[in-house]
C-alpha cells in the first residue's frame, strides 16, 4: 500500500520561504502525477502544483506561479515544493497526493493523500 508523508511546514512572515517535501513509500508505488494541494480554514481544497512523473512536466495554479517551484527525485520517490515570496493567503494545510494512472488532467484523479502539513504566513 502506498503511503505519502509530508514534512517541512511551519510559520513564516510574509515574504519568507518554506520548502515542503513528500516521501512516497510502498512496494507498489507508481505515479502518473504527483500533486500538491492546500486547504485553508473554511475553504475547499485547491490545486497548487503537480508533476508528471515520467516527463517531469510541471503544472501550477495561477495563484502560485512564479513563486512556488515543484520538483521530484525519481530515485528517492520524493517530491518537493519550494515556496518563496509567501503571502498570508498562502496559509493552509498542504497535502501531497498521488495519481497512479493517467486521468487526463493533473488536477484530478488522485487516490492517495498524505496527512498534510500546516503552513502559516503572518503579515
Amino acid at each position: 500500500q502506498v503511503q505519502l508523508v509530508e514534512s517541512g511546514g511551519g510559520s513564516v512572515q510574509a515574504g519568507g520561504s518554506l520548502r515542503l517535501s513528500c516521501a512516497a513509500s510502498g512496494r507498489t508505488f507508481s505515479s502518473y502525477y504527483m500533486g500538491w494541494f492546500r486547504q485553508a480554514p473554511g475553504k475547499e481544497r485547491e490545486f497548487v502544483a503537480a508533476i508528471r512523473w515520467s516527463s517531469g512536466a510541471i503544472y501550477y495554479a495561477d495563484s502560485v506561479k512564479g513563486r512556488f517551484a515543484a520538483s521530484r527525485d525519481s530515485a528517492k520517490n520524493t517530491v518537493s515544493l519550494q515556496m518563496n515570496s509567501l503571502k498570508p493567503e498562502d496559509t493552509a494545510v498542504y497535502y501531497c497526493a498521488n495519481s497512479p494512472r493517467n486521468s487526463g488532467t493533473p488536477y484530478q484523479g488522485y487516490n492517495t493523500w498524505g496527512q498534510g502539513t500546516q503552513v502559516t504566513v503572518s503579515s
